[in-house]
């Protein structure tokens, strides 16, 4: 359960600050996109985590998503991913070093979900708890990094599918 809030601070992000964040997204190149989850997340949290992370990975980058799929009675289905997403797992302490590494890689996007995130049900309140944390501190529950192939394999490396 989360603390009380006593003070609920609004962020505001500028449409300058919104639109460079939609710059970078788009200036990247969609070869890769894995999910990493935290090794000790039991599979509902898990499964939310992914999900969390996957919807908003595709908010970012809609060119994830493939063409729609058409089966032999001719019904229409959504696309999807057509690189796919690896799943893997890390510690707690792997998702935070992985996390500055590929903030500082040329080419990968990074959609983190803080620990909080699971906290609430409330997303104002998540949103007022995560601004008093400075960004050196906050721990992951999964990360979902979107990019360059070689990029991404470097900072995944080694690590494995989760569950």
């Amino acid at each position: 359960m989360t603390q009380p809030v006593n003070s609920i601070k609004t962020l505001t992000i500028s449409s300058k600050q919104g639109e460079k964040m939609t710059e970078q997204a788009e200036s990247i190149r969609l070869e890769r996109c894995v999910i990493v989850l935290d090794e000790q997340l039991p599979a509902g949290r898990a499964a939310n985590a992914a999900a969390v992370l996957a919807l908003t990975a595709g908010q970012r980058h809609p060119g994830l998503v493939g063409l729609p799929l058409t089966d032999a009675s001719g019904q229409a289905h959504p696309g999807l991913i057509p690189i796919g997403i690896a799943v893997l797992s890390a510690t707690e302490e792997e998702l935070g070093a992985i996390h500055r590494q590929a903030n500082a890689s040329e080419g990968v996007d990074v959609v983190d979900f803080p620990v909080q995130g699971q906290m609430t049900t409330n997303y104002g309140e998540f949103m007022a708890v995560v601004a008093q944390i400075p960004a050196g501190e906050l721990r992951y529950l999964g990360l979902a990094l979107v990019g360059q192939k070689k990029a991404i394999a470097k900072l995944v490396a080694k690590k494995k599918l989760f569950g």
